[in-house]
């Protein structure tokens, strides 16, 4: 039995080192009527030795592949451990992929069997095309008879396989050995990354790749078991898996929250001391706090004065002390506890990864009395490569390496890494594994960086940086962050590759730009209308050029187009850890983008 974090070498021991705690509570759910429920980790043992044990009888064994197609749910991460009790890969997808994307990786990957969560699921699965490889698929809602138009791909409940899961509870010596089998080396999943640049790939990473980080992420923090954290990031992007899996061997309680819309209430509910957050979250948090403190004159005086105060104790909160001065404690009462409350009270560390943070949100977090821990790393890299931590932090970067990771940057300021934690290729992809390594054996993040007094700071990704016709590189990125920054911008993307000068496709935050439009005495009703309506350009314009201020003269945006749309995942602007897609922006708005550049000829730099 693993006793100790220092035994953790695998995420089977992970596992096993959990489901020892007896009657903590290690997971909660909320039903169908709106209760938190508490899930032991003895319950939790029994609900997936009793799932291993129904894929064992399906012959599922090390090596097979098992796909997960779910949202955040105590079932989620049951099937990720029963499945890798038996040394099985599995295979995470996202729930919102097309059925032909789900299709392509179900077959690129060879699952044996799929687990998804919902009857659209199941449908979309059905819709996916010919799957040779798959044997069975699991649903675990419980969905009424379906038709079985597959009969070579059987369908079972997944209450029906854990049915036996109550007479499970106890320690199985022999269930526990073959769980403790799994060695370092040995293939753990296969997570395909979000495809932003091209084909999705599938990352090959091992129980060592994943253990090795996730046992040293979170150490500085000392979290314990009266900690809890909601889970709600799609456990199918590394980032939430990763923390999912630390906190977990930390002590600390997730609670799954499966729609992202029921983040407020979940927040309210459980009051979670731990928030973990890509940028986009807390850029629509920042927005919807912004908004609300709009709703009054009176209102919005007090949220910007409180701003102001906070500004002048920023670095207090980012070096982890507590202000004392009378006007911030005033400041403190009026808005930044309500700011807090919107994250249940009690959160006392923030995360954010995934994606760059802003310099502008990350600075007005810390003026509302909240220190973000910003970090940085891949799916290739297991991920975490560098983490701001209590005693180290430094706004605007991602903190410090990790203790078992070596960074280095090359002459085109590419950072590269040599870690346990680097995966070990890409799935059926030779070709690609080898281009993403030096000769010598260090990785190609594919990102530009800068390491300066121990600290990783990161500017943007390679192939993303824009090259003028003038020949000055300019990073799309920071300057994306600024103009979100900004209430009115949901999403913006910068062009200007191989152009002599920079244009922005701006995606409006349509509530709050219908709350600016009807104080401005205009009409809401038409979006497509509204975002060409004069005073809508004229704002759009005023933004951009307080940003431009800011900007070194060749980085200047000298031509703005408002679309109608608020890009999201579900519409594919974004990936579903709600990064850019530029080849899709580019082409969705290739109009657009082309009438900026119409009389570029003439157009003076």
């Amino acid at each position: 039995m693993i006793q100790n974090l220092s035994d953790v070498k695998t995420v089977n021991d992970a596992f096993l080192l959990v489901s020892g705690r007896g009657d903590q509570t290690v997971w909660q759910w909320m039903d169908k009527g709106g209760a938190w429920k508490p899930i032991t980790a003895t319950e939790m043992y029994g609900r997936v030795r009793a799932l291993a044990t129904a894929f064992a009888a399906w012959g599922v064994a090390k090596g097979d592949r098992v796909a997960l197609i779910s949202e955040n749910r105590w079932e989620w991460q049951t099937t990720d451990f029963a499945a890798m009790a038996l040394g099985a890969i599995d295979v995470p997808l996202y729930p919102t992929l097309t059925a032909e994307q789900t299709g392509y990786m179900l077959r690129d990957s060879g699952a044996k069997v799929a687990v998804v969560s919902t009857r659209a699921l199941y449908d979309k699965v059905r819709a996916a095309g010919e799957l040779p490889a798959l044997e069975h698929l699991v649903v675990m809602d419980e969905i009424d008879a379906v038709a079985e138009d597959h009969a070579e791909t059987p369908f079972a409940r997944f209450r029906d396989l854990i049915a036996a899961a109550s007479q499970l509870q106890s320690r199985d010596p022999e269930f526990d050995a073959r769980v403790s089998a799994a060695q370092p080396d040995d293939l753990a999943t296969i997570i395909y990354t979000s495809g932003t640049t091209g084909e999705p790939k599938g990352v090959m990473l091992t129980h060592g790749n994943l253990a090795c980080n996730f046992v040293l992420s979170t150490r500085p923090f000392g979290f314990g078991n009266s900690d809890s954290c909601i889970s709600y990031l799609p456990l199918s992007h590394v980032t939430a898996r990763h923390e999912d899996y630390a906190l977990m061997i930390d002590g600390a309680t997730l609670a799954y929250c499966p729609k992202i819309g029921d983040l407020a209430p979940a927040m309210a509910a459980v009051r979670p001391t731990i928030f973990v957050a890509v940028p986009r979250v807390l850029e629509k948090i920042r927005q919807g706090i912004e908004r609300k403190s709009g709703a009054s004159p009176m209102k919005k005086r007090i949220f910007a004065w409180a701003l102001r105060v906070g500004k002048r104790h920023r670095q207090e909160i980012l070096d982890g002390k507590q202000p004392w001065s009378p006007i911030w404690r005033l400041a403190d009462k009026l808005v930044y506890s309500k700011i807090r409350e919107a994250f249940g009270g009690r959160v006392g560390t923030f995360f954010s990864g995934g994606a760059p943070l802003g310099m502008d949100t990350a600075a007005w977090f810390a003026d509302a009395g909240i220190r973000i821990f910003e970090g940085f790393g891949l799916t290739e890299t297991s991920p975490v490569v560098a983490l701001n931590i209590p005693n180290r932090h430094r706004i605007g970067t991602v903190g410090p390496v990790l203790s078992n990771v070596q960074v280095r940057i090359a002459e085109d300021g590419e950072l590269e890494v040599n870690a346990p934690s680097v995966f070990k290729g890409y799935w059926n992809k030779p070709a690609e594994t080898a281009a993403s390594f030096t000769p010598d054996g260090w990785f190609l993040t594919g990102d530009i960086a800068k390491l300066e007094d121990g600290f990783l700071s990161i500017t943007d990704r390679k192939k993303e940086l824009l090259k003028t016709s003038a020949g000055k590189f300019i990073a799309p990125q920071p300057i994306e962050n600024k103009l979100k920054s900004h209430l009115l911008v949901s999403n913006a993307a910068l062009l200007g590759d191989k152009h002599k000068f920079v244009s922005v496709l701006i995606s409006p935050n349509l509530a709050a730009l219908g709350d600016w439009a009807k104080a401005n005495g205009i009409a809401t009703g038409d979006h497509t209308a509204l975002v060409k309506d004069p005073k809508v350009v004229a704002e759009y314009k005023r933004i951009v050029a307080t940003v431009n201020a800011t900007l070194a003269p060749f980085e200047y945006i000298k031509r703005i187009a408002v679309v109608p749309d608020e890009w999201s995942v579900e519409t594919d602007e974004l990936t579903p850890s709600m990064k850019l897609k530029r080849r899709v922006v580019e082409k969705k708005y290739a109009t657009e983008i082309a009438d900026f550049y119409k009389d570029e000829a003439s157009t003076k730099d």
